[in-house]
């Protein structure tokens, strides 16, 4: 069995629901990965959950089954990877289907396109 590769932060509001799962194990609250897998919960599900009224918080704890100083942790994580996808603190790595040779060219473009891809990708919803 290989071992899985955590999803990217960069791209967290991309994730599928595998995504998330790996997320939740990745800090320590790897018992609801179930839950949310069967509630479809994924990355464009998390970035919502900074609209949520309180009674929509209140609903997806009970959904989930989450004790509030889990969900407490679920919201420090996520504001954690939206505070350094802004400030542009994620490490860039080069994708599986892009040349070595094109790797440093790779990651300066990212780098220089990351805050227009964040912005871009939140219009497009």
């Amino acid at each position: 069995m290989s071992k899985e590769h955590l999803p990217e932060p960069l791209d967290f509001f991309i994730w599928t629901v595998e995504d998330v799962g790996m997320w939740l194990e990745d800090i320590n609250l790897g018992s609801y990965r179930q839950i949310f897998k069967e509630h479809g919960v994924n990355g464009e599900y998390l970035e919502g959950m900074s609209m949520f009224t309180t009674e929509q918080i209140l609903r997806f704890i009970r959904q989930c089954h989450m004790k509030w100083g889990d969900f407490i942790t679920l919201c420090k994580e996520l504001r954690r990877i939206k505070v350094a996808c802004l400030k542009g603190e994620q490490k860039v790595h080069r994708p599986w289907w892009a040349p070595p040779c094109l790797s440093v060219v790779f990651v300066k473009v990212a780098k220089r396109n990351r805050q227009s891809r964040i912005v871009s990708l939140k219009l497009e919803q």
